[in-house]
């Protein structure tokens, strides 16, 4: 396990690891973070999550993994049993609080705010359309708690994935992929993962038509790209414009690899989605920035998927139910 004294500093562009002594550097933030829960436990704590809500004593699911990651120095990989987590959840049921179990634990408080970075709007209330009102013709919307962040992929899409975070990549220079690769078919709508805003889209020649999403908090970045050739945002979104999580944004393709734009140079069709954590402003873009592996987030994603529907007029696709969350009542376009 490492030691929070410590900074550990990737350098994109030579691969190479520098670290730095805490005491050294003024700024108080954390600079190096990884999420490797897998997906087992993502589904395991969010279901007890879910169920608690129903119940005398609520179960915050960001907890349960942070006990478990300062348990076992972040390694779930080799450490983790389900006789712990069982052991927890007793405890918490039993009375006990959170801050009394962690309180000798000294990687608690990190674990917890890079996983409630992660995932800290994940789950919570919202509300979403179960049918029409026959009178008004308006959506009829009931208020739920659950899983509210969408797979990046529209419902009934075709779509095959695997875990290829870290693999090399060398167009330009020779660099690990700091993203999670998704194969669909050109013309697949993408969706946004969670409600935020969009702070760029145009093209990049790596990523080729991209658009890039701001969290509301600002801590995460969403990063889609490989968008398709000649139009491949949806015909609603623009820079600064609010979007809420399951909105169409976009669509798949294989553009990228090029300085020239609207350049078909990827071999295979497929979605690049990254995942950017940021806990100061200076991280935004700089040598040293925190991708996340978004594997397993993905799959837990894909219970929760939105369903699209095509207009004819503009071929373009858009979300089939209403949705709403109470972060968007405090933004406006």
């Amino acid at each position: 396990m490492f030691s929070l004294g410590l900074i550990i500093s990737i350098n994109k562009s030579s691969n190479s690891i520098a670290v730095f002594n805490e005491e050294e550097n003024k700024k108080n933030f954390i600079k190096y973070a990884e999420f490797n829960v897998p997906y087992e436990v993502l589904e395991k704590t969010m279901k007890i999550d879910i169920d608690s809500q129903n119940k005398d004593i609520k179960i915050n699911w960001i907890d349960l993994m942070s006990y478990l990651a300062a348990k076992y120095g972040g390694d779930f990989k080799s450490h983790y049993k389900d006789k712990d987590l069982d052991s927890l959840l007793k405890q918490l049921n039993d009375g006990k609080s959170i801050e009394e179990l962690t309180e000798k634990m000294k990687y608690f408080k990190y674990y917890h705010e890079v996983y409630k970075t992660v995932l800290g709007e994940f789950l919570g209330k919202y509300s979403i359309q179960t049918g029409i009102d026959e009178e008004t013709g308006n959506p009829i919307l009931e208020e739920k708690y659950g899983l509210k962040a969408f797979l990046p992929i529209a419902k009934t899409f075709p779509y095959q994935h695997y875990d290829d975070f870290g693999a090399s990549r060398s167009y330009g220079y020779a660099r690990p992929h700091l993203g999670h690769d998704m194969m669909a078919a050109v013309g697949t709508p993408v969706i946004a993962i969670e409600s935020g805003i969009v702070e760029v889209m145009g093209w990049n020649q790596y990523g080729g038509w991209r658009v890039g999403i701001r969290s509301f908090d600002k801590k995460r970045y969403y990063y889609y790209a490989h968008l398709r050739k000649d139009k491949p945002f949806h015909e609603e979104i623009a820079e600064g414009k609010v979007v809420k999580a399951g909105d169409v944004i976009g669509y798949v393709g294989r553009t990228g690899y090029s300085p020239n734009e609207n350049v078909n140079n990827i071999e295979t069709s497929h979605l690049h989605v990254g995942l950017e954590l940021i806990f100061d402003e200076s991280q935004k873009e700089c040598d040293n920035e925190i991708w996340i592996n978004l594997f397993d987030i993905v799959k837990l994603l894909a219970k929760n998927q939105s369903a699209v529907k095509r207009i004819n007029e503009t071929k373009q696709f858009y979300r089939q139910l209403e949705f709403t969350e109470p972060n968007l009542s405090n933004f406006s376009e």
